[in-house]
């Protein structure tokens, strides 16, 4: 595993507070703080319910939190919008991907290339981050041919075309044989520590998280039970618990 203390991680990119979403009497992320700063890889990981995709869809805009605040490089964005997180530079994977399936590789980054630049030059950007995620002979391929391991390059693809600052993925590792999770693993490090961007992966598979968390956050019945180095946390009896049972 990388010493991730060996490299600079840089000042705050992201600050939520007090976050807490209902669901009529179902409260799916209660009380979570947690901040992420430039560079930074976190993994958040917890059982199946426990308010991980909730917390996701309250960061990238397609919820609001009841209480609590969220703040961006500076900047206050509780409660906005998709579209103006996505402006901000928040880009998300979602863990069922959804390609437009008509469309070609090339044409669905360059749908989101469009947020920042005009079509001739979004079609250049969109052919960049298609060779930098290695689908550069897919580039011509309609969305709806390609392999599920092609469709989570193509989901990463798109999450890349908005120039994010910081990335969401949502299980972008889940359904991938080891040699993909590998090359994927090896991306994902490469945006974080060459691009400098920001990373927070929801991901069960915890040698993958081992392997490139420089911190992880444990979500349980939607609240934060642990946060720390990853080595620490998974011998967290509170983590233990959550995963496996209590005998108590």
């Amino acid at each position: 595993m990388m010493d991730t203390a060996s490299r600079s991680i840089g000042k705050e990119l992201l600050r939520a507070s007090g976050l807490v979403r209902r669901f009529g009497g179902l409260v799916a992320v209660n009380e979570v703080s947690l901040n992420v700063t430039h560079r930074e890889i976190v993994g958040l990981i917890g059982p199946n319910g426990a308010g991980k995709t909730s917390l996701f869809n309250i960061l990238s805009g397609q919820l609001g939190p009841d209480s609590g605040n969220v703040s961006f490089a500076g900047q206050d964005i509780t409660g906005a919008s998709a579209s103006v997180c996505a402006r901000a530079g928040i880009g998300r994977t979602f863990q069922i991907v959804k390609p437009l399936v008509s469309l070609t590789v090339h044409e669905n980054v360059t749908v989101g290339a469009l947020l920042n630049y005009p079509l001739a030059t979004a079609r250049e950007k969109a052919e960049e981050i298609i060779g930098r995620v290695g689908m550069r002979s897919l580039l011509d391929q309609q969305a709806g041919s390609l392999t599920l391991e092609s469709r989570k390059r193509l989901e990463l693809a798109r999450a890349l075309s908005i120039e994010p600052r910081m990335l969401l993925l949502d299980e972008i590792l889940a359904g991938l044989n080891a040699s993909e999770i590998n090359e994927s693993i090896h991306l994902i490090r490469s945006f974080a520590h060459q691009d400098g961007l920001a990373v927070i992966m929801i991901e069960h598979n915890l040698h993958a998280v081992m392997s490139l968390a420089d911190k992880v956050i444990v979500l349980d019945y939607g609240r934060k039970i642990a946060e720390g180095k990853p080595e620490v946390v998974v011998r967290d009896p509170a983590v233990v618990a959550a995963y496996l049972g209590s005998d108590d």
